[in-house]
């Protein structure tokens, strides 16, 4: 089944360029271009894309914005593209439903390998995105916070996974990290996601962070 795509930036040679390189893909479709948030949110209704390509700063409706109205709406996922990796509104972007990040000067088989990876349902954390968005929800945290109610659902062994994915941690490092399998570590990170109601793994980051179930020092000395 072909994976859609819905590419959005504000500068047309962008739109161009991954347009041309996704369609060359023989399990990739475009299924439109938008060139604002808010253009891209009534292509999104209209066109249901399994991904969204968003750029986060344009005219005319901001990609943060979009992101959220169309993950609020539909079950498709997005990707944010951004012109520098360590970007200031990473934090913003997963709690408005962001999946994952680009630089936009990605090289093209690492484009088209991360539109599959966040398709098959995993989300995309560079070490230096995911090491940034540590700093901002420590930043935002000034004393312990009280625990999640949701986290008296999780077994102990997946709230030490839960620590683990809130460090940066890949399934493989978590495999090793607990000494289990990487597919006994990826089904412990899908109950987890389904347990705590969250779409995917890189909300789970700022949800351990935030719940206090694990402080910003002891994670941000590993990511």
């Amino acid at each position: 089944m072909s994976i859609g795509v819905l590419i959005v930036d504000d500068q047309s040679l962008i739109r161009a360029g991954f347009s041309a390189l996704l369609e060359a893909e023989a399990d990739m479709t475009v299924l439109g271009t938008a060139g604002s948030g808010t253009e891209a949110v009534q292509l999104a209704r209209a066109t249901k894309p399994d991904i969204v390509l968003m750029d986060i700063r344009m005219p005319h409706g901001d990609g943060i914005s979009a992101t959220a109205q169309i993950t609020a709406e539909l079950p498709t996922r997005v990707i944010m593209l951004t012109t520098f990796e360590l970007e200031e509104y990473i934090l913003d972007s997963i709690r408005a439903g962001a999946s994952g990040f680009l630089v936009k000067d990605t090289e093209p088989a690492q484009l088209i390998e991360a539109v599959r990876i966040v398709a098959a349902g995993d989300s995309l954390l560079s070490p230096s995105v995911t090491r940034t968005l540590l700093s901002q929800v420590a930043t935002g945290i000034q004393k312990k916070l009280p625990a999640d109610p949701r986290l008296a659902e999780l077994t102990a062994r997946e709230r030490e996974v839960l620590v683990q994915i809130g460090t940066g941690k890949t399934n493989a490092e978590i495999a090793a990290e607990l000494f289990i399998t990487p597919l006994t570590a990826k089904t412990h990170v899908s109950r987890i996601i389904g347990k705590l109601g969250v779409r995917d793994r890189t909300s789970l980051v700022v949800l351990a962070y935030e719940s206090g179930l694990i402080t910003p020092g002891e994670a941000l000395g590993n990511a």
